[in-house]
C-alpha cells in the first residue's frame, strides 16, 4: 500500500532555472547516460518479525496528542500492533495482568516507545551527485533517528529505475531504510519544457503514470502551474510546493491553495500573502535572485515586510488556509544557520557523524546550493532572528487553531546533518510554542495524516504498522534525548559527565533494529573517509587564510 514509484528527478542546482521557468537542459537527466547511484547493500541488521513479540514494561506516547501511559505490555504479531496491554500503574505492576509469552521479549523497563517518525520534507543524496554522499549513509542516519516514513521531494538527478528500486526494496525491508514516498519536482517529470497548460496536465497525468505519490512544485507561468494543479486534483495526486521568490507575485499561498494545492514546504509565498502596502517584497535594486547569499539575506527580510500579527490581513490568511485545510511544512531548521551560523557550524555531532565529503559541500561556495556564507553579517543573523519570531508566531497560532503542521528537515544543506536535523527541527516547534506531545503528534499523526497514510502509521494504535521508536528516559521531558548524540548530564555518584539516551531501537515493519549500532556504522564511514583525506580526530574546520593576527 506505501510503496510507490518515483518520476524523473533532476539536480536541485537547477534550482534558479527552474524558478524562472527555463528548460532544464536534457544533458542533467538519466536520459544522457548518466551515472547510475551507488548502490545500496542488502540488509544485514534488524531481528524478527516475530510471529509474536511482546515489548514489557514500556510507557508509550502514541502520537495522537495523548498524555503517556504506563506501564503496558506492547504486543507486536508480524508487522502490526496487535494489543497494548495495560498492567498496573507505576510502581504497583500487577503480574496477572501481563500479556501472554512471546517468541521474542524485551524487558523495556524506563523506556519510552513512539510512533516512528515522519519525516515530510527530505532529500535522498547520491555519490554521483554534488554532495557525494553514499545514499546508505543517509538511510542509516535517518532510521539511527527513529524516522521510518520519508517524504522525498526530489534531488539530484538519480536515475528513475534506481530511485523506483530503493522505494520496493524498503517496502520488502532488504535495506536498512524508511518507508519513501516520492514527490518528483514538476519540473522534471518529462525530458522536456513545461510551457503551456496542456503539456502542464500530461505531465501530472504522467507522474501518477510512473507511480508518483504527489508532485512538489517550485516555480513556473501562471497558466502552466495552476494547469498542472488542477490536473493534479482532478486525478486524485498530492501536491506540495517551494513558493520560489521568482513566481510569489502571482502564486502566493493563497493563490495556490485556491488552486488545489495541499501543503507548502519552508514559509516563502506565505508572507506574501500578508502584504498590505505592497504586491511584491522590497528588493534592492541591484538584487539578482542568482546570488544566494542576496537571495537568502533579502528573505531574512521578508516578515518584517508583511502585515502584523493579529492584523485583518493575518487573520485572513490564516482563516483561509485553515479551511482549505492546508498542510504547513515549516522547516524550520534549514534555515538555522541564517540566524547563528556559529552554533549549527560547530555543532556537536559534526565530528563523528559528517562526513568531509558533505563537510566540502557545507562550506561557502558560490556554487553548492544553500552554501551562501560569502561574506554572512551580525546584520544577517539579527533579521533571521526576527523573521523567525514571526515565523512562528504564525506556525503556532495556526497549530492552535486546529490546523496541520509537520516535521520535515530538508537536510543535507546549510550545516543541517541527516537525521541530527529530524530532531532540531522538533526542538525548533517547541521553540515556536508546541508543547511537546504537540510536537511529537506533528512528527508522527500530523505527518501521515499529510502523506496519506494516517490508517497505517503515525500511531500506536491495534491494527496500525509497527513503527516505533524506542528511547530510554523520558522524550516528554527532554527532546534533546533523540539526538544521536543524546543529552548531557552529570553522574553525582561518580562525578562524571555522561551522555544519555539517543534512539535504543527503531522498529519497522515489525523489524528491530539497535539504532545505536547504526549510528556506529554511519561513525565508521566518517572514520574511514577522515583517514582517507589525512584528516585527524577532532572538531571539523573551516579552512581560512587569517587576516585578524
Amino acid at each position: 500500500m506505501l510503496s510507490l514509484r518515483p518520476t524523473i528527478l533532476r539536480p536541485l542546482c537547477a534550482l534558479a532555472l527552474l524558478a524562472a521557468g527555463t528548460a532544464i537542459p536534457a544533458s542533467v537527466g538519466a536520459e544522457a547516460g548518466q551515472a547510475v547511484p551507488d548502490p545500496i547493500p542488502a540488509r544485514t541488521q534488524g531481528v524478527g518479525p516475530f510471529a509474536r513479540t511482546v515489548l514489557r514494561n514500556v510507557t508509550i506516547v502514541d502520537g495522537t496528542g495523548a498524555p503517556p501511559r504506563g506501564p503496558v505490555d506492547l504486543v507486536l504479531e508480524n508487522d502490526r500492533i496487535a494489543e497494548i496491554r495495560s498492567i498496573g500503574t507505576p510502581g504497583a505492576i500487577n503480574e496477572q495482568l501481563r500479556a501472554a509469552p512471546g517468541d521474542h521479549e524485551m524487558d523495556l523497563t524506563g523506556y519510552y516507545v513512539l510512533p516512528g517518525f515522519v519525516d515530510t520534507h527530505t532529500h535522498l543524496h547520491t555519490l554521483s551527485d554534488g554532495q557525494h554522499v553514499p545514499s546508505d549513509y543517509i538511510l542509516k542516519l535517518w532510521m539511527g533517528h527513529g524516522v521510518t516514513s520519508v517524504r522525498d521531494v526530489g534531488s539530484g538527478g538519480r536515475p528513475i529505475e534506481w530511485l523506483a528500486d530503493v522505494a520496493r526494496r524498503s517496502d520488502r525491508n532488504e535495506i536498512v531504510a524508511p518507508r519513501i514516498d516520492i514527490y518528483p519536482m514538476f519540473h522534471d517529470i518529462l525530458d522536456r519544457p513545461v510551457n503551456d497548460p496542456e503539456t502542464a496536465r500530461h505531465a501530472v497525468r504522467e507522474a501518477k503514470r510512473r507511480g508518483a505519490a504527489g508532485i512538489k512544485f517550485i516555480g513556473g507561468a501562471e497558466d502552466v502551474l495552476f494547469a498542472a494543479l488542477d490536473e493534479a486534483e482532478r486525478i486524485g495526486l498530492r501536491t506540495t510546493m517551494h513558493h520560489a521568490q521568482p513566481v510569489v507575485a502571482y502564486a502566493n499561498v493563497l493563490d495556490t491553495s485556491a488552486h488545489g494545492l495541499d501543503s507548502m514546504e519552508h514559509w516563502y509565498g506565505l508572507p506574501e500573502a500578508m502584504f498590505e502596502d505592497r504586491q511584491v517584497q522590497a528588493f534592492p535594486v541591484d538584487y539578482v535572485n542568482d546570488d544566494e547569499q542576496m537571495r537568502f539575506g533579502e528573505a531574512g527580510q521578508l516578515w518584517a515586510q508583511t502585515a502584523a500579527p493579529g492584523s485583518p490581513a493575518w487573520e485572513q490568511v490564516m482563516d483561509t488556509l485553515l479551511e482549505r485545510n492546508f498542510v504547513l511544512s515549516p522547516t524550520f531548521t534549514a534555515y538555522l544557520t541564517s540566524r547563528d551560523f556559529m552554533r549549527m557550524s560547530r555543532a556537536t555531532w559534526h565530528d563523528d557523524y559528517t562526513l568531509p565529503a558533505l563537510w566540502d559541500w557545507y562550506r561557502p561556495s558560490r556554487v553548492n546550493h544553500g552554501s551562501y556564507w560569502f561574506d554572512w553579517t551580525t546584520e544577517n543573523e539579527m533579521a533571521w532572528r526576527q523573521n523567525y519570531r514571526l515565523w512562528m508566531q504564525f506556525v503556532n497560532e495556526y497549530k492552535n487553531r486546529g490546523g496541520t503542521v509537520t516535521v520535515g528537515s530538508d537536510s543535507g544543506y546549510i550545516y543541517n546533518l541527516y537525521g541530527f536535523g529530524y530532531v532540531q527541527e522538533m526542538e525548533l516547534l517547541r521553540e515556536a510554542g508546541f508543547s511537546p506531545l504537540e510536537v511529537i503528534h506533528a512528527a508522527t499523526q500530523a505527518g501521515a495524516r499529510a502523506l496519506g497514510h494516517e490508517d497505517q502509521v503515525g500511531t500506536i494504535r491495534a491494527g496500525r504498522k509497527a513503527d516505533l521508536v524506542i528511547v530510554q528516559g523520558n522524550p516528554v521531558a527532554n527532546l534533546r534525548l533523540l539526538f544521536g548524540t543524546g543529552s548531557l548530564r552529570l553522574n553525582d555518584e561518580t562525578g562524571q559527565t555522561e551522555r544519555v539516551g539517543g534512539v535504543a531501537y527503531t522498529v519497522k515493519d515489525g523489524i528491530i533494529y539497535d539504532a545505536r549500532q547504526l549510528r556506529a556504522e554511519v561513525r565508521a564511514m566518517v572514520a574511514a573517509q577522515r583517514a582517507e583525506r589525512n584528516i585527524p580526530p577532532g572538531p571539523m574546520v573551516i579552512e581560512a587564510a587569517d587576516h585578524t593576527r
